[in-house]
């Protein structure tokens, strides 16, 4: 069997700005990736010319996500197909068909499922916070944990059998790399706690809940399929900046990808792994008897 990644994500595009250099690398070894995207985009902020020959933002959005799975090569897509939400604190938040809203034992179901028909030995989502916050991030890892766990249970019945995949990661955020932003941001007289298109963008409260690493991928030979999978997602500025870091410099200053492994449970909060499938059994992990797995809490 081969090894098969699932990528439990919210938006169209955070499977590229997020883990792009990540995806190219794994597939590029042979890892089938699948991912998970629950919500249709269509909160994000487009320029009206870029909507020119689409009936919606939510269509726009999925076309980008379209163009970046064949780009990093996606095994498959799963669309949840829920509205996407918006920051915490919005009106579209409380939008009964937003992602926010739809019951999470729904959400849970539904991503169970999906990981039991794929079966994969790996499966990550969002850390607790969603990296920065954002409720559609938290909604989707606070499923896609609990369908970890319930995926083995032989007694919570879902169209597919049951399945115990192997190792449960959140992705992690670099937070040497996080304060010295700050500190950068505060020189120049900009808050960080205020950033972004809509100034929302909390990045004192994203360091506060960053995650201890345990693993990290080199991706430092991916930057440039990175960046072409970020250029599918042109109306979030994935295009990037008219100037931007040199790539030797970029591949210096950060060349890997990190994780929290939150199952099996480190021992220690360090990094241990220098790959996300060190220990996995590429056999058939389909459930034939009655035992659950039992989710340890994520490392603090």
């Amino acid at each position: 069997m081969k090894p098969r990644l699932l990528i439990s994500y919210a938006h169209p595009d955070d499977e590229s700005f997020g883990l792009g250099a990540a995806i190219a690398k794994l597939v590029d070894e042979g890892v089938d990736v699948y991912l998970i995207c629950a919500t249709n985009g269509e909160r994000g902020t487009v320029s009206p010319e870029m909507l020119e020959g689409y009936n919606s933002i939510a269509e726009l959005r999925l076309a980008e996500l379209a163009c970046a799975a064949e780009k990093l090569r996606l095994k498959q897509v799963f669309l949840l197909g829920y509205k996407d939400s918006g920051m915490m604190g919005t009106p579209t938040c409380e939008d009964s068909e937003c992602l926010w809203q739809a019951p999470v034992a729904d959400v849970t179901r539904r991503v169970t499922d999906i990981l039991r028909e794929v079966q994969p030995q790996v499966v990550v989502t969002f850390n607790k916070y969603g990296g920065y916050g954002h409720p559609d991030h938290i909604a989707i890892q606070r499923a896609t944990t609990r369908a970890f766990e319930l995926a083995s249970d032989p007694t919570y019945i879902t169209e597919h059998a049951p399945y115990r995949p192997q190792k449960l990661y959140y992705s992690s955020i670099p937070k040497r790399q996080l304060q010295l932003g700050i500190a950068m941001l505060r020189l120049r007289g900009l808050d960080p706690r205020a950033l972004g298109k809509n100034r929302d963008i909390d990045l004192v409260k994203i360091v506060d809940n960053v995650e201890p690493t345990h693993t990290v991928l080199n991706v430092s030979n991916y930057f440039e399929a990175w960046d072409e999978a970020n250029q599918c997602h042109k109306s979030q500025l994935g295009g990037g900046p008219t100037w931007r870091m040199p790539l030797a410099l970029r591949r210096w200053f950060a060349p890997h990808q990190g994780f929290t492994r939150v199952y099996p449970a480190p021992a220690s909060n360090r990094i241990d792994e220098r790959d996300l499938f060190m220990g996995v059994k590429l056999d058939d992990m389909t459930i034939t008897t009655p035992a659950q797995q039992t989710l340890a809490p994520a490392a603090d």
